[in-house]
């Protein structure tokens, strides 16, 4: 299984939009143009197919976490 594939699920499985996915992108200071989204939703044997790279998807399920859970917490500090 690729990355575009389990890109692609994760997509459907969570009915995000192109929108939805650009702004989780966001959320971990990663800029991608629709454009370059489509292409790595576009079937292996199209022209302007493009491979779905690990630093995306990486960033893309980081993004995925906070844009479910929310943003981490800052430490508390403990009093002594």
């Amino acid at each position: 299984m690729t990355n575009n594939d389990i890109f692609k699920k994760l997509r459907v499985a969570h009915k995000l939009r192109d929108d939805d996915i650009v702004k989780i992108l966001e959320l971990v200071d990663f800029r991608i143009s629709k454009s370059e989204l489509n292409a790595m939703f576009r079937n292996e044997d199209h022209p302007k197919f493009m491979e779905c790279g690990d630093q995306i998807l990486r960033n893309f399920l980081n993004g995925l976490i906070i844009h479910l859970r929310g943003p981490m917490p800052k430490p508390q500090k403990k009093k002594t």
